[in-house]
């Protein structure tokens, strides 16, 4: 398996292929692989004559110093499982100096109001930080498909706006939501769980789902008392938020209408993690 630390040897190393123009498949991580990651790595390998992953834990997308020092890194760890799925695959695990080049800063960027929703209001920055490592990832490696999960359903319709308005020749691709068999989404955080909070954090997906069964019935606002009032029922549980929302402009949905999506989206904590999740709700 090859493993490059520097931008510019897997510059050198892709070059020839992009030159015979072989497909690339790029799976952007932050490590901490798991089975979910897998899946989407599966995707890349059937449809791209290459596959790129890249693990990097990236700074400029974190506005809370504490969140980004406990996030895990297990580089070793995470090469040894990729490699359980294929050798073929190409890994790239830049330094931050190489990455941004001795000034750790974000681009900033407008993705046409995408950017003020949800997290947006509570992580000020991250997506500036999102989209500088996303386009940065792109540059050096010029994939001709890029593959995000929709557990981080706002990033990606951020990063498919980011590619519409700088006009980069990549194709992203949404790949469904990886659950355990008990319905908690799969996630880098999870491993920052204690087993008990694991268990409960199973709670999430529940609600969600019940959540998807009023909406044909109910108003919007007695979906979201549902949802609210089901976690004041868990006083492990800190909700931060939970949104409707127009599934393409990612607006608070205040009726309903016809011939849109509608998304449920939940921010909650437990055992001091920051866990997200979401579900198509019609």
């Amino acid at each position: 398996m090859l493993v490059y630390t520097k931008q510019n040897d897997l510059k050198k190393h892709l070059e020839p292929l992009i030159d015979s123009r072989q497909t690339i498949g790029l799976v952007p991580t932050m490590g901490a692989i798991h089975q979910g990651h897998l899946s989407l790595m599966q995707q890349a390998l059937e449809e791209n004559d290459t596959v790129v992953v890249s693990i990097f834990v990236n700074p400029t997308q974190f506005n809370n110093a504490d969140d980004l020092k406990k996030y895990p890194r297990t580089l070793e760890k995470d090469i040894a499982f990729i490699e359980t799925l294929s050798d073929k695959i190409i890994i790239f695990a830049p330094s931050v100096d190489d990455i941004y080049e001795g000034e750790t800063i974000a681009q900033e960027f407008e993705y046409d109001g995408l950017e003020n929703q949800m997290e947006g209001v509570n992580r000020p920055g991250h997506f500036n930080g999102v989209g500088t490592i996303v386009k940065k990832l792109f540059e050096i490696i010029w994939p001709t498909r890029a593959y995000f999960g929709e557990k981080d359903f706002q990033q990606l319709q951020i990063i498919r706006k980011m590619v519409q308005k700088f006009r980069l020749p990549v194709q992203i691709v949404g790949c469904p939501i990886f659950r355990q068999e008990d319905g908690l989404a799969r996630s880098s955080r999870n491993e920052l769980l204690s087993a008990e909070a694991k268990q409960e954090a199973t709670l999430i997906y529940k609600i969600l789902k019940q959540a998807r069964e009023m909406f044909p019935e109910s108003s919007l606002e007695n979906v979201r008392e549902f949802v609210t009032e089901e976690f004041k029922k868990h006083p492990n549980f800190a909700l931060e938020y939970f949104e409707i929302a127009d599934e393409e402009t990612l607006v608070h949905a205040i009726e309903k209408k016809a011939g849109k999506k509608y998304r449920g989206f939940v921010v909650a904590h437990i055992d001091n993690v920051r866990l997200i999740d979401n579900i198509l709700l019609n």
